[in-house]
Parts: structure tokens; C-alpha cells; sequence
């Protein structure tokens, strides 16, 4: 049978993914996500659906999720873990809204509806869906994480974002023999360092700033990199801090031991990590070796009421883990070594080091993924640098879809 698929967002950028399917009169969606800009930009308008597939919790997947299931009241389907995170990433767009006066994309009342239509099923499950089957398989991404594989005359999987190596926390993910491949292109044209030595290299930078008498703050993504740098530090001995969100994922993290490459890990570094709860906790931290804390790209979170304390002193280290992406702070940070506190360009003084843990599969591991799953089309999303991908897949039938243009594939 033919299936039409039309991207709403995501489809030649990072971000605000959103990709539709029809077969005959049914209309499915996968993924609805925002780029957490400043404001917000969202994916195009969902036509009405039954059904709603989520591959992960990150709100450029999932942020806009309760816009549709909340007015549809439609279907979810997800993992439980995805489907409990993904909630307090709703929950926290909604308050980032309120308190820079945005328009509200939805209400509490859409993601409450949203959590109840959750259909929770895990790696390797199927279900049969209006003539199709669809099985997940993990995406190594962040716990949780899954592939779509949809079955009809044929196979076609939709990767969302994928890690083909094993991290402290995830597992890779593993190659799917299918007819259209469907996958994520974020870091086309470029390649990650090994990941061993980065982790390495970075040890060896924290035990630096702390012999040196300084602190060492590390902004991370409250999903996954939190949990993955608590994991890397947890046998250093040192006094060490953990703040925002990412204590609430942690907690979730640990409630779903199944998803993890090893629950023991992360319950060891959970014990040596201290939680901030509290105004006085927070003073306190600020005196600590180590502190981990959101938000990953300095736009928000406890991490700039650190950085304040900490900017002037030679002897402290920021040390940033995760990607910055274009008119963040953290970016600006980066190019300018200025940083906006209170609205204000400020100078900051300490260390600044960048260290390359991304969750994504590079160039060079995606098209190997590709070539193993052995599709004859791969359509290449997520993606700014989608061109630099056609030489390496010359062999494959590539499309590089464009916003809004529906295309149909044999599925």
C-alpha cells in the first residue's frame, strides 16, 4: 500500500519536528515538537488524527504533543519513561511561557488529557494498527528512546534522533532491515571525537579546577546529560552538587530501571551527588567542588545564578557538555566570552572549556547505520547539512524533504 508523509516541521532544520502519515482516511502523527527559542517557534498546524507516535521526552520532539492530543484527544504512543518525562518538559514550557509573557500553545488541561491518552508499550512490543503493525526498537538517544518500525508490504522505520554508540547511560541502537528508512542528519558533515577519551579529558579538567581551588559549574540538559555526568563523576570523591530539573528526571530515570545500561550506576552516582531543594542548599552549593546543574545552554535554570557568583574567579571552570545551539546564551558564551545576566552582556572571567558528549550518531556512524539497515529510500531529516550525506549514500534512493510537501512511499 502507498502511504503520504508531509513534514511540519523539522524536515531541513533541528528542531520543532512534526511528520504526518496517511494511509486512506486515517491521518497519524509522529512527533510535535518546538525550538525552545526566545520566543518559541512551532511546527505548522497538525491536521485532526487519532493517533500520535512520540520517539522521546526532548521538547523539540515533544513540546507541542498537547496542542494536538489535548484538542483531539487522540492516542500516544510511547514508552512510559518518554511519556513521564516528556510531561515535565510540557509542564516546563508552559511556565517559561508564563513568565516571558508568550502566547500559551496549550493548557494544563491539554496535558493532562495528553498523559491520559498515553498507550505505554516498550522495546520490542508490536501493535496492530488499521492494516499495519508498529514495533519499537531503542534508539540509544536518552533512556527511553525508541525507533518506529511500521509494517505493512513492507518495513519502513523512523529513527527519531539515534546514538549508535553505548554512552554511561544508554545502550546503542541497532541497525533494522527495512524497505524506507527514515533518519535523523543532525551532525552531517561532521564527526565526534572518541568518546572515551572526551570522558577522559574531561575527568581529568574537573580534577584540575578542584586541585586548583576552584569550582567546577557544568551546565547540562536535564534529560540524559545530567544523569550521564553524575554517572562520569561519581567516583571522585569530591563534594558534589546536583540542581534543577534534571533531579526530577534522575528520580524517573531510576523508577524505570529497564531503560538504563546499568540502574546501579546511576543509583551510586544519585548517592554521591548532594540535591539542591532548598534557598540555603543553593548558598551552600555555591561553595562546592563540583555542580551540575540545568539548563545545558545558559538560557535559564540555576546555572546562571551560579555563574554570577562564580564568573570572577580565575581558579573556577565552566565546563559545557552539550550542544549550543544559534542565539542561546551558552553560544554567545562561546563566540564572545560574554554572557547576558539580568538582560546585560557580562564578561566572564573564569575558564571556559567545551567537551563533545553529544547523544547524536555523527556523520560517519549514520551512513554505516544506513548501509546496515539496507533500505532502498533513506530520507534524511533533522537536518541542516542533509547534502553532505548524497555522495555516501550514492547507492540508496535519497530524499531530502522540504516543509509542507507531501511525498508518497510504497510502506
Amino acid at each position: 500500500m502507498k502511504m503520504k508523509f508531509r513534514f511540519l516541521g523539522g524536515a531541513d532544520t533541528v528542531g520543532k519536528m512534526g511528520m504526518t502519515m496517511e494511509n486512506g482516511d486515517e491521518t497519524y502523527l509522529v512527533e510535535y515538537g518546538m525550538a525552545p527559542t526566545k520566543p518559541p517557534e512551532y511546527p505548522l498546524m497538525a491536521p485532526r488524527i487519532k493517533h500520535a507516535f512520540l520517539t522521546h521526552s526532548h521538547l523539540d520532539h515533544c513540546g507541542m504533543i498537547p496542542a494536538v492530543c489535548g484538542r483531539d484527544r487522540c492516542e500516544l504512543f510511547s514508552t512510559p519513561l518518554t511519556a513521564e518525562v516528556g510531561e515535565i518538559m510540557m509542564h516546563d514550557s508552559l511556565k517559561i511561557a508564563k513568565a516571558e509573557n508568550y502566547p500559551l500553545p496549550y493548557t494544563t488541561g491539554d496535558i493532562e488529557r495528553t498523559m491520559k491518552a498515553v498507550v505505554p508499550f516498550t522495546f520490542g512490543d508490536t501493535i496492530e494498527l488499521n492494516g499495519f503493525d508498529t514495533k519499537l526498537h531503542s534508539a540509544g538517544h536518552v533512556p527511553g528512546a525508541t525507533m518506529f518500525e511500521f509494517i505493512g508490504d513492507t518495513s519502513t522505520v523512523y529513527t527519531g534522533d539515534i546514538h549508535t554508540v553505548r554512552t554511561r547511560l544508554v545502550d546503542a541502537a541497532r541497525p533494522v532491515d527495512c524497505e524506507n528508512l527514515f533518519i535523523e542528519g543532525t551532525y552531517g558533515g561532521r564527526l565526534h571525537p572518541d568518546r572515551k577519551q572526551v570522558e577522559a579529558d574531561f575527568v581529568e579538567k574537573v580534577k584540575e579546577v578542584v586541585d586548583r581551588g576552584g569550582t567546577a559549574l557544568i551546565p547540562s540538559f536535564a534529560v540524559g546529560r545530567t544523569q550521564e555526568i553524575m554517572i562520569i563523576l561519581k567516583d571522585l570523591g569530591f563534594d558534589m552538587w546536583v540542581d534543577g530539573m534534571g533531579r526530577s528526571v534522575t528520580r524517573l530515570y531510576s523508577e524505570y530501571p529497564e531503560y538504563l545500561l546499568n540502574a546501579k550506576d546511576l543509583k551510586a552516582a544519585k548517592r554521591k551527588f548532594n540535591e539542591v531543594r532548598t534557598a540555603n542548599m543553593r548558598r551552600e552549593a555555591r561553595r562546592a567542588d563540583v555542580i551540575v546543574t540545568t539548563g545545558g545552554m545558559l538560557d535559564g535554570g540555576p546555572a546562571l545564578n551560579y555563574i554570577r557568583s562564580l564568573k570572577d574567579d580565575p581558579a573556577n571552570a565552566i565546563l559545557l557538555v552539550g550542544y549550543q545551539a544559534e542565539d542561546t546564551n551558552g553560544r554567545m558564551l562561546m563566540d564572545t566570552g560574554l554572557l547576558k545576566l539580568d538582560d546585560e552582556p557580562v564578561k566572564i572571567n573564569c575558564e571556559l572549556q567545551k567537551f563533545d558528549f553529544s547523544a547524536h550518531a555523527d556523520h560517519k556512524q549514520l551512513v554505516d547505520f544506513v548501509k546496515a539497515c539496507d533500505p532502498t529510500n533513506v530520507v534524511i531529516m533533522h537536518s541542516e547539512t542533509r547534502e553532505m550525506f548524497l555522495d555516501d549514500l550514492a547507492d540508496y534512493n535519497v530524499i531530502l524533504p522540504s516543509l509542507d510537501e507531501p511525498f508518497e512511499l510504497d510502506v
